[in-house]
């Protein structure tokens, strides 16, 4: 019973992370050129729609869920017997706490400042590129931190996946 929990924990943190990691991957390759071509107004008009959006309760599962996730794997992996997962696990957790400090200390204080301008229907073009200018280099800049933040603790996570599964027997 034990090892089935510390395995489906395991996958539980690895897929939420897969969550995360691909979320902000589509947004480094393709949301965020897209809506490079567009013009002020359908930039900063989209990303406060998205940003209103991402607030909901599926995303707050996977974004939470993925580092409460590895924690508790990471403490039902502490057990002599399965301890080589170990280091891989507190490695993802500590490149995901990187994501979460970006998200918290820059990601949303931006977004914010994107909202705190007002809808873009009713700026004239010269706020909207203000707000643009404020807001677009340096929100991708950071995203693209957290893509490859998320994207290494998914392949951490992924190498305790097989460790886990070699000493319980249960995999490659």
């Amino acid at each position: 019973m034990y090892d089935t929990i510390r395995t489906a924990t395991l996958f539980a943190a690895t897929v939420t992370t897969g969550l995360i990691a691909g979320l902000f991957f589509a947004f480094s390759c393709a949301v965020l050129p897209g809506l490079h071509a567009a013009g002020d107004r359908t930039f900063v008009s989209t990303m406060q729609h998205v940003n209103t959006a991402i607030l909901n309760g599926w995303f707050a599962l996977a974004f939470m869920g993925a580092p409460l996730l590895t924690v508790a794997t990471a403490a039902l992996h502490l057990r002599a017997d399965v301890r080589a997962a170990l280091p891989w696990l507190v490695a993802a957790l500590a490149l995901y706490g990187v994501a979460l400090a970006v998200t918290f200390s820059l990601s949303v204080p931006l977004n914010n400042a994107l909202a705190s301008v007002g809808e873009a229907s009713g700026l004239t073009g010269t706020e909207l590129a203000a707000a643009r200018a404020l807001f677009e280099a340096p929100w991708t800049r950071w995203n693209l931190v957290r893509t490859l933040t998320t994207t290494a603790a998914l392949g951490c996570l992924l190498r305790g996946l097989v460790l886990h599964g070699r000493l319980t027997g249960k995999g490659a």
